[in-house]
């Protein structure tokens, strides 16, 4: 937080101020801050949030409630004055309102709703009914539309009229009589065009439309692969419906992100913040996925049952078997993260599938061959110090260890790799091939793959 021109910080000054109890004092003090040093205090003074928000201008209050954290705001809307409540909603930008009411129970939104004036009730209930996750929660009905047969002069005159009330005013939006989408184009055109000029003249209908039932997540994919600020929402009929500024998707990516984190944690995503869910809430999202687990590892101990008779007679071989199904979880668990993550950022896609599974095929036998060989020489180097506990075959035992890990490592890399795009393909998200799922899978195989190897090399001495 920046430092003020006295040398006092903005917290020192705040607390002088608030122990004034000077409500004068403190609306000159907190509009006078820039917008983010204003989301700061209230972040760091959470129990003073909406004394801060009730001394702000309506429009600077917005402006910093909108990228407070949803916790946050859930009790400055609780606590603030029904008056100042109104105001605030109605300022809100359509798009951050709807983002902040989707989170709410519906008793709740539905009373808010009735806060917001006619026209802004319209478009928040507009906005509301389209799917949850969909561009169409995502859009602003606040955006600039132009005919194609109006002169670059109409369309000046036209900016300084409504642009005030527009989300941006980069990018410039031509229709037709029916409302239809024709083109996109940057102001800087209109700008640097002669006055007498015609729209038509500056169009050439190469643009970038989103569809209103699209899901965020391709929104933000078509962001990262151009260089636009928004881009136009259509419907079916390619009816201008609004736009989505790149703010909006920045936010549904970090959201993304951390589901995806959590998921990949081995839990359902929550929709709230950590520490406001509810025990619980938190243990039904736990609970079900180590269900799943804990049964799938079951299937490790099972698979270990079939080869009772085999560990009575080299007994040897159980010393192992941590370090053999603990590599190929962790090979596992490492092509999974890297392929999930590609997937979600666009750097691979299903029909990628088989390029994948190459690199993966030789990524796990260099990987395992590596692992192999210090495995091997692990034995080898122990059985020189403990020789009565390797016994004579210690050469067969390290040469059992090292296959084993080639090939435990190498069936890892590839289900960790081919799983989250088999689950991409089936419309299921991929991160929930999380890295625990992985791991689990690849300890069952691996005992099996581990004691077909001894069976292999062991049988007639030890075994």
């Amino acid at each position: 937080m920046t430092q003020v021109a006295n040398n006092q910080s903005i917290q020192e000054q705040f607390e002088l101020i608030q122990a004034d109890e000077n409500k004068m004092s403190m609306h000159e003090f907190v509009n006078n801050l820039n917008i983010s040093d204003v989301a700061e205090l209230i972040e760091e003074y959470e129990e003073s949030a909406t004394e801060i928000v009730a001394a702000l201008s309506v429009h600077r209050a917005a402006g910093a409630f909108k990228i407070l954290e949803l916790g946050t705001q859930k009790t400055i809307i609780h606590e603030l004055q029904p008056l100042k409540t109104a105001a605030l909603l109605n300022e809100l930008p359509a798009d951050d309102r709807t983002s902040f009411l989707e989170e709410l129970p519906t008793s709740v939104v539905r009373e808010l709703i009735k806060l917001l004036n006619p026209e802004e009730r319209k478009i928040t209930l507009s906005l509301l009914g389209y799917p949850e996750y969909s561009v169409g929660r995502l859009m602003t009905p606040d955006y600039i539309s132009v005919q194609a047969d109006w002169t670059i002069a109409e369309v000046l005159e036209h900016i300084r009229e409504v642009g005030q009330e527009s989300e941006t005013i980069d990018v410039i939006y031509v229709i037709n009589d029916q409302g239809q989408l024709v083109d996109d184009v940057r102001i800087r055109e209109f700008l640097l065009s002669p006055t007498d000029r015609l729209v038509s003249e500056l169009t050439d209908g190469r643009y970038i439309e989103l569809n209103v039932y699209d899901d965020q997540e391709k929104a933000n994919q078509v962001f990262k692969m151009n260089n636009r600020v928004a881009l136009p929402v259509v419907d079916n009929n390619n009816i201008l419906l609004g736009i989505v500024t790149i703010d909006d998707v920045l936010w549904v990516a970090n959201e993304e992100f951390s589901e995806d984190m959590q998921k990949m944690g081995g839990t359902e995503a929550l929709e709230e913040p950590y520490l406001e869910i509810s025990i619980f809430n938190l243990f039904k999202k736990r609970v079900g996925w180590l269900i799943v687990l804990f049964l799938g590892e079951m299937l490790t101990a099972t698979a270990m049952a079939s080869y009772e008779l085999a560990l009575e007679k080299a007994l040897i071989l159980s010393l192992f078997i941590p370090l053999i199904i603990s590599s190929g979880g962790n090979t596992g668990s490492q092509a999974s993260s890297l392929i999930i993550q590609a997937l979600t950022v666009g750097e691979v896609t299903i029909a990628d599938w088989w390029r994948v599974m190459k690199r993966e095929i030789i990524s796990g036998i260099m990987l395992g061959t590596v692992l192999g060989l210090i495995g091997f020489m692990r034995v080898v180097l122990w059985s020189q110090i403990f020789p009565e506990v390797y016994g004579v075959h210690y050469l067969l035992i390290a040469t059992v260890v090292g296959v084993s890990l080639i090939g435990v490592v190498m069936f890892g890399t590839i289900s960790g790799s081919m799983l989250p795009i088999v689950l991409k393909r089936l419309g299921a998200d991929p991160a929930v091939s999380s890295a625990p799922f992985v791991a689990t899978l690849v300890d069952v195989t691996g005992v099996i793959i581990y004691f077909n190897c001894a069976y292999l090399f062991l049988k007639g001495t030890m075994l």
